[in-house]
């Protein structure tokens, strides 16, 4: 029978006669997220890739067994070759908060008297954080306490199903702090102004509110998952402040829910026109009437 197809590694490594080929997709943990290649270094002195395939989504390091700081050691069967495959992730638009941690990979090529071995990868390691948040179709509260960096937080509010009248649901704002209340320090602005989900705004997320609503008094948002830098905690506390309107009530600036859209490179509104998110950008939109 003909061999069924691997799953692509995220690293594959090549033992070649005087080099080692370091392949690394840039989907690294497996996330969707892609790394920068500039965050990718090999050995301990930190050299730089060779090759980069924008199709394939590949980055390729090629190096001599004896260069960027490899070591060997002999054995009365082999060589060992070992290397460090490093992953330093840029800092981010806002120091406060980070959304992935370094990452160290050894890699081994051993190579016997008679033949070589393939290289040994062993797994990445993730980082656990405790936040919980809804179920990845919606259907109910999500049953893990724990989120790895990467991970994308589904959250939903609504309006409690007593007798009312209809009514459109909006989340006015979303504080992240490492203490319960959105006043403690630090803390990390998810939603403000009204309404605008700033944290789409910064870096690679993909933060935004889910449209269509499946109801009017009913808002889902995504927000990927995030820690806070140089803080040991990763306990954290998530305040919104919601509010509703009348359901026949057009939205305006300060009754929204807006996403910026990185592919156009603008905020755009669940519903209501698009101007209505333009104060967004500046930062201000209005207060609240009394």
């Amino acid at each position: 029978r003909r061999p069924q197809p691997r799953a692509q590694l995220p690293v594959q490594v090549q033992c070649q006669e005087a080099q080692l080929v370091v392949t690394v997709h840039r989907d690294l943990f497996g996330t969707g997220r892609l790394v920068s290649a500039a965050e990718l270094s090999l050995g301990p002195a930190a050299c730089k890739h060779s090759r980069l395939d924008p199709a394939r989504k590949t980055v390729t390091f090629s190096a001599g067994l004896h260069e960027c700081g490899s070591t060997v050691q002999v054995t009365p069967d082999s060589l060992i070759y070992r290397t460090l495959l490093s992953y330093d992730p840029s800092p981010g638009t806002n120091p406060a908060i980070v959304r992935s941690d370094p990452a160290v990979i050894p890699i081994e090529c051993h190579y016997p008297r008679s033949s070589r071995i393939p290289a040994r990868i062993p797994g990445i390691p993730g980082n656990p954080i405790p936040i919980l948040g809804s179920h990845p179709d919606w259907s109910a509260e999500r049953d893990l306490s724990a989120f790895r960096l990467g991970d994308v937080l589904n959250i939903q509010a609504e309006v409690g199903a007593h007798s009312h009248v209809p009514l459109r649901l909006f989340v006015d704002s979303c504080v992240a702090t490492l203490g319960p209340g959105a006043g403690t320090e630090p803390h990390y602005a998810i939603i403000d102004f009204n309404g605008c989900l700033v944290d789409g705004r910064s870096d690679a997320t993909s933060s935004a509110f889910v449209t269509p609503r499946p109801r009017q008094d009913v808002l889902r948002f995504q927000i990927d998952a995030f820690r806070f830098a140089g803080d040991p905690r990763s306990l954290i506390y998530i305040t919104c402040h919601l509010k509703v309107t009348p359901a026949e009530q057009s939205p305006d600036a300060l009754n929204k829910a807006c996403s910026f859209s990185k592919a156009r490179n603008t905020w755009a509104p669940v519903e209501g026109t698009r101007d209505i998110c333009s104060c967004c950008e500046l930062g201000n939109c209005g207060r609240r009437p009394a």
